[in-house]
């Protein structure tokens, strides 16, 4: 069983989160041959005060 996790800073909508997942499910399905039931994806959302990046917050 295929699972994959992705990390958002969170603000996305559920329309932009579910075409993510169904993307990923394709790209997986294709890249090694997995049944589409047996793939799972998982989408984590950070506040932006808790992503950094060049060693700043991005919130």
């Amino acid at each position: 069983m295929p699972l994959v996790e992705v990390t958002l800073i969170e603000g996305r909508s559920n329309e932009k989160k579910a075409a993510l997942i169904a993307k990923v499910t394709d790209a997986v399905v294709e890249a090694i041959d997995a049944p589409i039931e047996s793939v799972r994806v998982v989408i984590r959302e950070v506040p932006p005060q808790h992503w950094g990046v060049a060693g700043k917050p991005k919130g």
